[in-house]
């Protein structure tokens, strides 16, 4: 009777052997809180220009607008530098292009203390087009771009230090200089267009446009993620999109990202090698309320062949293993915020993560107050095998 159990697990053996991608299935693991240093959600640029005259006068989770300042914002990109700071991108001011008119787009330089839990706010550029690459009309007749102009959700650096952008209006591609200067005009996406694109008739949800970018790891091509499923694609896919850096234009080349459900949105994504991508999904809620926050290592290889991304939980961001108690918090540290949308590598097994808090509107960490803008470390429960010019890459 021995002889055939031992054949039968043989050929299982040979079976799961021959399943693409079997072996790769698993699971990180729970992740570690091993840092967390939060801006204060009230953090304005020195010095700036009054904004958020059309949010009205009532408050909004105890805060007035509107506000003598430019607000400091929530994150939609980060990039780390080699200085141990980094570069964030803020979104595009309050939400809609209706309502963002006096916010200037700009990327800001940030220095995380995990030691004392503070942020410091370093510096910045300001996003322009002094060369009117624009086609359109801007806002501001000195060409500053503003929340009305584009909502800049993604950003990268090429080899050379100039940045590029991922906007959701059109959705287009933007590139500028280390000054912030637009340096080509936007880049649309052939047969793709937004609600506020007067290019084409709308076929993506408004707010649905790039909101991850991603640099190839030789540096010659972006991968380019919407958030939300193109009119005519299968409900809840996501397109993402091939383009070359050298030629400047798509290269025809497409993937397809598959939500765990239709209603839940991407918050940023950025490579590992040259087949993989880390992916933050997440629902819509916030606070006790939020049931999926999340990221994913996903693979472009399709080994199960079923026609989308392969998916690998490597973080439950609203189960976290928090040993140190760090930030005041107790043993399980959650991330319960509507916006997640940073995520970068530390090293092989440690990645940043941090929250756009929709100033002043989301209040998933306390009902009732404003969000901070909170940047996270997590050790992870398996290392990524990231490729090595991911992990030196400044």
């Amino acid at each position: 009777m021995r002889r055939p159990l031992v054949l039968g697990l043989s050929a299982l053996l040979l079976v799961a052997a021959a399943v693409p991608g079997s072996a790769d299935r698993r699971d990180f693991g729970r992740a570690t809180l091993t840092g967390f240093a939060a801006l204060p959600a009230t953090t304005f640029v020195p010095g700036s220009e009054p904004s958020g005259a059309a949010l009205g006068t009532a408050p909004v989770n105890g805060i007035v607008p509107p506000f003598a300042d430019q607000p400091v914002q929530g994150f939609s990109g980060v990039l780390r530098n080699a200085d141990g700071t980094f570069d964030v991108l803020s979104d595009n001011g309050y939400g809609t292009k209706a309502n963002s008119a006096d916010f200037t787009l700009r990327v800001h330089r940030i220095g995380p203390d995990f030691g004392t839990g503070a942020v410091d706010v370093l510096g910045g550029i300001t996003l322009t087009d002094p060369n009117g690459h624009v086609p359109f009309p801007l806002t501001r007749p000195d060409r500053v771009l503003t929340g009305a102009d584009f909502d800049v959700e993604s950003i990268t650096r090429a080899g050379d230090g100039t940045y590029w952008m991922g906007d959701e209006f059109g959705p287009y591609l933007l590139h500028f200089d280390r000054a912030g200067r637009l340096l080509a005009p936007p880049v649309p996406l052939p047969g793709v267009f937004a609600p506020e694109n007067p290019a084409g008739t709308p076929n993506l949800g408004g707010s649905k446009g790039y909101e991850g970018l991603a640099l190839s790891v030789d540096g010659r091509r972006l991968d380019a993620l919407l958030e939300g499923t193109v009119a005519g694609d299968e409900p809840g896919t996501l397109r993402l999109n091939e383009f070359d850096l050298d030629r400047g234009r798509y290269t025809g080349v497409r993937w397809t990202y598959r939500l765990d459900r239709p209603e839940h949105a991407i918050g940023d994504a950025v490579t590992v090698d040259r087949n993989r991508l880390l992916v933050i999904e997440r629902d819509g809620a916030q606070g006790v309320d939020a049931r999926v926050k999340r990221v994913y290592l996903v693979d472009k290889r399709d080994r199960d062949r079923d026609g989308v991304l392969d998916k690998t939980l490597v973080a439950d961001l609203l189960d976290i293993a928090n040993p140190r108690r760090l930030g005041g918090f107790g043993e399980t540290f959650t991330f319960p915020f509507t916006t997640i949308e940073d995520v970068v590598i530390l090293d092989d097994r440690t990645i940043g993560v941090l929250n756009d808090n929709n100033f002043p509107s989301s209040s998933g960490r306390t009902p009732g107050k404003p969000d901070d803008n909170e940047f996270i470390t997590l050790r992870l429960g398996d290392d990524l095998d990231a490729d090595p010019r991911v992990l030196r890459r400044r």
